[in-house]
Protein backbone atom coordinates (compact mmCIF):
# COMPACT_ATOMS: atom_id res chain seq x y z
CA UNK A 1 0.00 0.00 0.00
CA UNK A 2 1.65 2.98 -0.94
CA UNK A 3 1.95 5.75 1.66
CA UNK A 4 -0.04 9.22 2.08
CA UNK A 5 2.97 11.19 1.06
CA UNK A 6 3.33 8.94 -2.35
CA UNK A 7 -0.21 9.13 -3.22
CA UNK A 8 0.13 12.88 -2.85
CA UNK A 9 2.85 13.45 -4.73
CA UNK A 10 1.68 12.60 -7.75
CA UNK A 11 1.58 14.47 -10.95
CA UNK A 12 -2.07 14.25 -10.88
CA UNK A 13 -4.57 16.15 -8.54
CA UNK A 14 -4.96 14.49 -5.75
CA UNK A 15 -8.81 15.62 -3.58
CA UNK A 16 -8.18 14.44 -0.03
CA UNK A 17 -11.72 14.14 1.61
CA UNK A 18 -10.73 14.05 5.50
CA UNK A 19 -14.45 12.96 7.07
CA UNK A 20 -15.74 10.88 9.71
CA UNK A 21 -18.34 8.00 10.18
CA UNK A 22 -20.75 10.07 11.97
CA UNK A 23 -20.61 12.79 9.72
CA UNK A 24 -24.10 13.25 7.93
CA UNK A 25 -23.03 15.90 5.50
CA UNK A 26 -19.48 13.36 4.71
CA UNK A 27 -21.85 10.64 4.10
CA UNK A 28 -24.27 12.94 1.60
CA UNK A 29 -20.96 13.48 -0.31
CA UNK A 30 -19.85 10.37 -0.83
CA UNK A 31 -21.86 9.59 -3.71
CA UNK A 32 -20.69 13.00 -5.09
CA UNK A 33 -17.15 12.26 -5.51
CA UNK A 34 -17.86 8.28 -6.95
CA UNK A 35 -19.66 10.97 -9.27
CA UNK A 36 -16.56 13.05 -9.69
CA UNK A 37 -13.62 10.11 -10.18
CA UNK A 38 -16.21 8.40 -12.69
CA UNK A 39 -16.69 11.84 -14.62
CA UNK A 40 -13.01 12.64 -14.57
CA UNK A 41 -11.43 9.12 -14.32
CA UNK A 42 -7.85 9.09 -14.36
CA UNK A 43 -7.66 12.72 -14.09
CA UNK A 44 -7.77 12.96 -10.33
CA UNK A 45 -7.15 10.68 -7.17
CA UNK A 46 -9.34 10.69 -4.35
CA UNK A 47 -8.25 9.56 -1.10
CA UNK A 48 -10.73 9.35 1.38
CA UNK A 49 -9.23 10.04 5.18
CA UNK A 50 -11.31 8.79 8.36
CA UNK A 51 -10.14 12.09 11.14
CA UNK A 52 -11.04 9.40 13.71
CA UNK A 53 -8.59 6.43 12.45
CA UNK A 54 -5.92 8.98 11.40
CA UNK A 55 -6.12 11.83 14.24
CA UNK A 56 -1.97 12.60 13.35
CA UNK A 57 -3.09 13.53 9.56
CA UNK A 58 -6.27 15.38 10.73
CA UNK A 59 -4.11 17.52 13.33
CA UNK A 60 -0.99 17.38 10.65
CA UNK A 61 -3.24 18.85 7.95
CA UNK A 62 -5.16 21.19 10.86
CA UNK A 63 -8.57 19.65 9.94
CA UNK A 64 -11.41 21.32 12.35
CA UNK A 65 -14.75 20.18 10.70
CA UNK A 66 -15.55 17.31 8.46
CA UNK A 67 -16.17 17.13 5.78
CA UNK A 68 -12.77 18.76 4.52
CA UNK A 69 -11.49 18.33 1.59
CA UNK A 70 -7.77 19.32 0.32
CA UNK A 71 -6.51 19.21 -2.95
CA UNK A 72 -3.08 18.43 -3.83
CA UNK A 73 -1.18 18.51 -6.67
CA UNK A 74 2.64 17.08 -6.87
CA UNK A 75 2.72 17.26 -2.78
CA UNK A 76 1.38 20.67 -2.99
CA UNK A 77 -1.70 22.12 -1.14
CA UNK A 78 -3.32 23.59 -3.73
CA UNK A 79 -6.90 24.57 -3.23
CA UNK A 80 -9.28 23.59 0.24
CA UNK A 81 -12.39 23.82 1.26
CA UNK A 82 -14.33 22.56 4.40
CA UNK A 83 -18.02 21.99 3.44
CA UNK A 84 -20.32 20.71 1.59
CA UNK A 85 -19.65 21.13 -2.41
CA UNK A 86 -21.83 20.38 -5.81
CA UNK A 87 -20.14 17.63 -8.47
CA UNK A 88 -19.73 20.70 -10.83
CA UNK A 89 -17.68 23.28 -8.48
CA UNK A 90 -15.29 20.00 -7.38
CA UNK A 91 -14.77 19.45 -11.26
CA UNK A 92 -14.39 22.84 -12.31
CA UNK A 93 -11.39 23.05 -9.11
CA UNK A 94 -9.95 19.81 -9.90
CA UNK A 95 -9.83 20.97 -13.51
CA UNK A 96 -8.21 23.89 -13.02
CA UNK A 97 -5.01 21.95 -11.25
CA UNK A 98 -4.92 19.20 -13.82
Amino acid sequence: MSSFTEIINQNRPVLVDFFAEWCGPCKMMSPILKEVKAELNDEVSILKIDVDKNQNLAAKFQVRGVPTFVLFKEGKQVWRQSAMLKKNDLISVIKQYS
